[in-house]
């Protein structure tokens, strides 16, 4: 009987496999999709943006739709219900507007459209009604520039202007427009 040349099976298996090896590496590369381009993460410095929730250290706002710029700087809210505007870390004012400009880097904001905002934890309850306010983080204060009305139980004060100091805890008013008495 004949013996096999087993040395020249081997080198023609060896051959084989790397012709397969290669042709496999060549034939990888066919066909694969793109990959996705990247897309920066969405960042939003000193707060969290979740469903239907923003929320930082000062303010909490639940909202119907919320857009941020491309840069992630400035942002657009719509729809605010269930607002909160914290001093020293618990609530102290309320808020619903309709919409909301706000400044993710600095955490200021401009609310426009019915603004009510309300007092928390007060004997008397205190709402407010305008059509503009701004807030301003750094200095934790609540200005509504434009007419606003006051409503003290079942009294109603309308002022050319309400600051509402935070710090302070103050509630200073512009001129006032109307007959008013004293509780």
């Amino acid at each position: 009987m004949r013996e096999l040349p087993w040395k020249k099976i081997w080198i023609g298996i060896g051959i084989a496999f790397g012709v397969f090896l290669i042709g496999g590496i060549v034939l990888a590369g066919r066909d694969v999709p793109a990959l996705p381009p990247l897309q920066a993460p969405m960042v939003f410095n000193g707060g969290h943006f979740t469903n239907s929730r923003t929320s930082t250290k000062s303010w909490s706002f639940d909202y119907d739709r919320a857009q941020l710029s491309p840069d992630q700087t400035y942002g657009t809210i719509d729809g605010v219900h269930h607002g909160v505007i914290f001093r020293h870390g618990r609530p102290y004012l309320t808020m619903s507007a309709e919409h909301i400009t706000l400044n993710t880097q600095t955490l200021n904001f401009t609310a426009t459209g019915k603004v009510h905002i309300a007092r928390v934890g007060t004997g008397q309850a205190t709402t407010f009604d305008t059509d503009l306010v701004d807030w301003n983080n750094a200095t934790k204060l609540l200005h509504m520039p434009h007419p606003s009305y006051i409503h003290t139980g079942d009294r109603t004060l309308k002022v050319a202007s309400i600051v509402v100091d935070l710090t302070k805890d103050e509630v200073q008013t512009g001129t006032i427009d109307g007959d008013s008495s004293a509780p």
